[in-house]
């Protein structure tokens, strides 16, 4: 089998895939980064072959060619990385948030469908333990057809200044005008949609939000506490198959943890907050509840390749590699990304317009890119100085 050679965009997060190539017959072969210090070591570590670039364009050029770059810089600014990938014909593992605005969405279904490589979402929480143990037994039949299902996903606020030097929160708040100061709620919604959507097969059409505003005001020193008011953004969705969903964001309440919940017609699924396990309930004689594991094998894998998100940054890997060579369309596609995009951005319209409904567009039909191709408001500072177009919460 042919070694797949990877670059990465962003080694900070996506160092975290690199031992996973290596257990799934891919080399990783050069990186981008912004910081020259982090070059230190690296061709020791990967080879004198391995390439080190500062500038994204001469990346691209790397002797030997590339056949997969997983994009993993700033949340909001992957898009035009990855279009330029799929430009060029390099295959794309997008490892957050695929556009961070509605024209961006648009360009990027439209290099995905002129190019003959694949563009993949990174998203890695619809591939935890429970979440796999949830799909198998949805598609397996025997709880019908959902009706409703609730993802959360929550980070706690850090208030003080030693607590954050202690986290490493000062690093990933480097300067003011960082994106995580400027994060809406609704923005970081893969970890609690996106389970749920690969869960289910369920495609949200229709969303409405509100937020949950802290009066109290925050606490710390500006570069810790973000400049976003409002802890928690409830978001509802209508998808295309007459299902409801409850999701958060990024929520900001006192503890952190993520949870899921599927409601179907003879029964419903639940991760357990307490212990992570899984509730399987059709009716109250056939109720069960334990703690699925990886197989034993899967289990050996993951603890070589760092074991990073409980085992899920390796499923990753595998399930992008095995699509990449075999051709087959992967699940995350482009669409489903652009959709969880679309469902981050109108939400938060829908936040600042006290709980608006908006359509989510099908970005497969011309139709509705073209409502969108100049749609550009963004509550981010870009790298090249532009300011936010529109606030990043309600209050």
């Amino acid at each position: 089998m042919k070694k797949l050679r990877v670059g990465i965009l962003g080694l900070g997060r996506c160092g975290a895939f690199i031992k996973g190539l290596y257990l799934n017959d891919a080399v990783f072969v050069a990186t981008c980064e912004t910081k020259a210090e982090m070059n230190y070591g690296l061709k020791e570590l990967y080879g004198d072959d391995f390439g080190f670039y500062t500038d994204f364009e001469e990346f691209l050029k790397h002797p030997g060619g590339m056949d997969v770059v997983i994009i993993g810089n700033f949340f909001h600014e992957h898009a035009h990385y990855a279009i330029r990938c799929l430009e060029e014909g390099i295959n794309v593992i997008s490892e957050c948030l695929s556009n961070a605005t509605m024209a961006e969405g648009v360009a990027l279904v439209r290099a995905a469908e002129k190019s003959k490589a694949m563009y993949i979402l990174g998203e890695n929480y619809q591939y935890s333990t429970e979440c796999l143990e949830m799909k198998k037994i949805y598609d397996g039949g025997t709880m019908g057809k959902v009706l409703f299902a609730e993802g959360e996903y929550n980070h706690g606020l850090i208030s003080s200044k030693e607590e954050a030097d202690k986290t490493r929160t000062m690093y990933l708040r480097s300067f003011e005008e960082h994106w995580r100061n400027y994060l809406p709620r609704t923005y970081y919604v893969q970890h609690s949609l996106a389970p749920l959507m690969y869960i289910t097969g369920s495609t949200p059409i229709r969303i409405s939000a509100m937020a949950a505003y802290n009066v109290n005001g925050t606490t710390g020193d500006k570069m810790i506490g973000p400049s976003v008011k409002d802890r928690a953004a409830i978001m509802i969705t209508q998808n295309d198959d007459g299902s409801v969903f409850r999701v958060t964001g990024c929520s900001a309440w006192g503890s952190g943890d993520n949870a899921y919940r599927v409601c179907c017609e003879k029964g419903q699924l639940e991760t357990m907050r307490d212990d992570g396990s899984l509730l399987v309930n059709y009716d109250e004689s056939r109720k069960t509840r334990y703690t699925p594991e990886p197989d034993p094998v899967e289990a050996e894998l993951i603890e070589k390749a760092g074991g990073g998100h409980g085992g899920s940054d390796y499923r990753v890997v595998v399930e992008a590699l095995k699509h990449i060579r075999s051709g087959e369309q992967h699940p995350l596609d482009v669409y489903f990304a652009t959709t969880l995009a679309s469902v981050a951005i109108l939400g938060h319209r829908s936040v600042l317009n006290n709980g608006q409904p908006y359509d989510i567009p099908d970005f497969r039909k011309e139709e509705d890119r073209v409502k969108y191709e100049n749609d550009y408001e963004t509550p981010f500072y870009g790298s090249d100085g532009s300011k936010p177009t529109i606030p990043c919460s309600k209050n």
